[in-house]
């Protein structure tokens, strides 16, 4: 049956926001956001996942089927894996047999679905597919750039179809390439994008049960700018608006496109190619067609991961401790569950066993939208899953001397506006390269060199030491011309209590607790942000710590948490730090705060923090392959070197979630790869933590853990290739050189070090210390997590009171026995 026959306005609505739904959202450079790229498919099974997107997007599902023979050659995979995973997936063979029929040759030519642009390019002449996505691509660097573009040439007030329309009408791009017509083609479309769907679908003849498979094929054609549009609606959902239509509206670009294509390339061969292909995809069932040499790599990566997760649960079982007497510790440090904190956690404890360490979410519980001074708009410093409830402000503590930091941060900005404007001007940009050119000699040399630092870091533009060092938070509940900002006192004393008991954290309080966030520091890096926090919308963990540390450290706060059942002794100090990942530096801030009392104690501190960083940096210089010369000095030269494409491993190499108190993980080296969170389900009588763990911080996780899967399978389609390539475009993300689609996930360098993957293909292994059954409860009140382990996207495991990994989720709220 044709579209024509049957489908209406609402119909086209829903099939375009199905589609849409497939699109993982893609945050810009500056607020990079480890998603999960295949978001909104997580209610199917992996495997078929993978099947479809293999011949909608020509996406490979795992890594190459030699690099799994190669970890069967080393004993990282045993034949007893495959056996297992050949059982799950019903081959009826063993483990030998299908090993010796792996390479077998065969005749069937794997189906792909292809859309008009994918035929028309086959054809003998011109690669209108490229032409095309270079043509969309170029004007939605205009229609979404950021102030990057001196000269404005879109229409921003116009939704996304009218202004893309009313520049097609226009340009006379196409016409020269031979695409004779497009401009006057394009003015017959309906001026609404939905009537315009419509009809190009009634055009193009789709029959409706090929339309999801060709659709989706579409949209992956330019998933870049797609998933640009899928944030852009991501985030009004999440603010209440349901009515953003921003996907739907660029996909309908593509079918314009599409259209146009068909109609104006005068071949028989593409409309006949065109009509075949439609039958194809009708005839085509994506599970009982499945591609062998896909089941294949599905089965070897199922062994890949039962290995990793035999791995991971026998290290827990002979290097894990079991509950240990409460003790109050000299000190307690709580890092964010970062993978990275992994690493120096481990070496701080080493050398000084009397610190205890804590893993939580990196924003501590407080998403706020934190505003430095001089600065208009705010950063919102959470994960994108929540809403940022209090507008927090930065301050020195002085009205007088913020007034004239705010007032030297605007000049430098005002000639720093400028002095941009003139080095980019048609004609002034000639004078500049010639003889001011000649002044920047000198700071080439020593940037090169690494003797400076290219660019100072944003958030000391216009400030001096000192007054970095006095930069802290103002809770005071006000409001200004921006709006109501800080938090009353009454929502402090509530955040802090939802905060301790989250963290387990409601007694044997040491005399000092670090809240300690995290951030990087690199030059030259487009994609900086994300060896920030990740989940966090690649901001730093700094003004979450500093909130963190000053609620906290309120009188009246604490005077209220007794009423609840939390005493913090008067003794007790809350100090913010920020953890450096690419040095392992750790910063403790607004030391004059802290009372006399604690001079000993910080300087004790101070000493164990120098030293953990040592010892992290030598163990972190060896996956960087650092093993000749100065280690330290080298680590810290590619923090500020502008040619270095990897100054960190970021997130690469994360294979697990562990949610348990830290004596269970304390001494296990988990090589810098695992997330660690703290929690004692002992503290937790309606287990509301715990459902707040598997439905915020172990979604997130699985964003960051399969991001990095994706970009590591399949580069190409699901990462930005090569970072020395890289252009960015509009602020917003890069081109893989000087034209294409915008690229998503992680560059190539993030993930493989040029002889071997640094991350390799392992869903998240999940291991929580709680009742079974109390998890069953939350997975089935909440679906969408239901959906992550019964499909097998993440992996979900049992820790007993032994401090023994037991049980492993099975699907369909049933548990096996490890």
């Amino acid at each position: 049956m044709q579209l024509a026959e049957k489908q209406n306005i609402k119909e086209v609505e829903s099939l375009l926001k199905n589609t849409s739904a497939k699109i993982a959202p893609l945050w810009s450079l500056e607020n990079f956001v480890a998603v999960n790229p295949y978001l909104g498919m997580a209610n199917r099974p992996f495997g078929e996942v993978m099947q479809q997107l293999k011949i909608t997007a020509d996406a490979e599902p795992t890594l190459p089927i030699s690099f799994y023979l190669k970890a069967l050659e080393e004993g990282r995979i045993s034949k007893e894996d495959i056996a297992n995973a050949l059982n799950k997936h019903k081959q009826g063979i063993n483990a030998d047999e299908f090993l010796a029929q792996l390479f077998e040759q065969t005749d069937d030519q794997a189906f792909k679905v292809k859309t008009v642009g994918d035929l028309a390019s086959n054809l003998k002449g011109k690669d209108w597919k490229r032409f095309m996505i270079d043509r969309i691509s170029h004007w939605a660097a205009a229609y979404f750039d950021q102030n990057q573009a001196t000269w404005k040439t879109a229409k921003k007030q116009d939704s996304l179809y009218t202004a893309w329309k009313e520049e097609a009408e226009v340009d006379y791009s196409t016409e020269l390439m031979g695409l004779s017509g497009f401009k006057n083609l394009v003015k017959t479309l309906p001026e609404n994008s939905l009537e315009a769907a419509k009809t190009i679908l009634e055009k193009l003849k789709v029959p409706e049960n090929a339309l999801e498979l060709y659709l989706q094929r579409l949209a992956m054609t330019m998933s870049g700018w797609a998933g640009f549009c899928a944030r852009i609606d991501f985030e009004a959902n999440l603010a209440g608006n349901k009515e953003s239509r921003a996907t739907s509206e660029f996909i309908t670009i593509l079918l314009s496109w599409e259209y146009c294509l068909l109609e104006l390339i005068k071949s028989d061969e593409l409309k006949s190619e065109w009509s075949v292909n439609k039958s194809i995809i009708v005839t085509y069932n994506h599970v009982e067609g499945a591609d062998k040499q896909v089941l294949n790599q599905l089965v070897l990566q199922d062994a890949f991961d039962l290995a990793n997760q035999r791995t991971i649960i026998n290290k827990i079982a002979k290097d894990g401790k079991s509950a240990i007497e409460a003790k109050t510790p000299r000190a307690q440090a709580i890092f964010c569950i970062d993978v990275r904190s992994e690493l120096y956690r481990r070496n701080l404890e080493a050398l000084d066993p009397d610190i205890a360490t804590m893993g939580f979410a990196g924003f501590f519980a407080f998403p706020v939208k934190y505003t430095q001074m001089g600065h208009e708009h705010g950063s919102n410093n959470c994960p994108v899953l929540l809403n940022t409830s209090h507008t927090i402000k930065e301050t020195t503590g002085d009205a007088q001397v913020d007034a004239k930091i705010i007032a030297n941060r605007s000049l430098k900005q005002h000639v720093q506006k400028a002095w941009s404007t003139f080095k980019s001007g048609a004609v002034s940009c000639f004078s500049f390269v010639s003889p001011i050119g000649l002044s920047f000699l000198p700071k080439l040399f020593t940037n090169s060199f690494g003797l400076t630092r290219p660019v100072i870091h944003p958030d000391q533009v216009g400030l001096d030491d000192k007054t970095v060092e006095k930069k802290r938070v103002s809770l005071e509940a006000n409001k200004d011309v921006t709006g109501a900002y800080g938090i009353p006192l009454e929502e402090r004393i509530k955040m802090a209590e939802n905060t301790l008991r989250a963290m387990s954290l409601t007694e044997n309080f040491s005399k000092s607790v670090l809240i300690v966030g995290h951030g990087s520091s690199t030059v030259n890096n487009p994609h900086a942000t994300g060896l920030d926090c990740g989940a966090c919308g690649g901001n730093t963990g700094e003004a979450n710590a500093k909130v963190a540390a000053t609620v906290l450290n309120d009188s009246d706060v604490r005077k209220a948490l007794i009423n609840v059942g939390i005493e913090i002794p008067e003794t007790t100090v809350f100090i913010a730090c920020k953890h450096d990942t690419t040095t392992d530096e750790v910063t403790l801030f607004n030391i004059d705060l802290i009372p006399a009392s604690h001079n000993e104690e910080i300087s004790h501190l101070k000493k164990y923090l120098r030293m953990a960083a040592i010892a992290a940096r030598s163990e972190r210089g060896q996956r960087m392959n650092l093993k000749e010369g100065n280690v330290e000095q080298q680590v810290f030269a590619r923090s500020k070197d502008w040619s270095q494409v990897r100054p960190e491993w970021g997130l690469a190499g994360c294979s697990s979630f562990i949610v348990a108190p830290r004596e269970r993980t304390q001494g296990v080296d988990f090589g810098g790869k695992a997330f660690l969170h703290s929690y004692d389900w002992k503290k937790d009588k309606t287990f509301g933590v715990l459902e707040l763990i598997m439905t915020a911080p172990m979604v997130v996780t699985s964003w960051i853990n399969l991001q990095y899967y994706a970009s590591t399978v399949d580069n190409k389609v699901f990462g930005s290739g090569n970072k020395t390539l890289h252009n960015v475009v509009g602020g917003l993300g890069v081109f893989e050189g000087f034209a294409g689609d915008l690229r998503v996930g992680l560059p190539l360098q993030s993930v493989f070090d040029g002889q071997k993957y640094q991350h390799e293909p392992q869903r998240l292994n999940v291991i929580i210390e709680a009742p079974v059954d109390e998890m069953s409860k939350i997975l089935e009140k909440h679906q969408s997590i239901r959906d992550l382990c019964d499909n097998e996207w993440i992996y979900l495991f049992a820790m007993n009171a032994e401090g023994k990994v037991a049980y492993k989720y099975i699907g369909d709220l049933q548990w096996e026995v490890v």
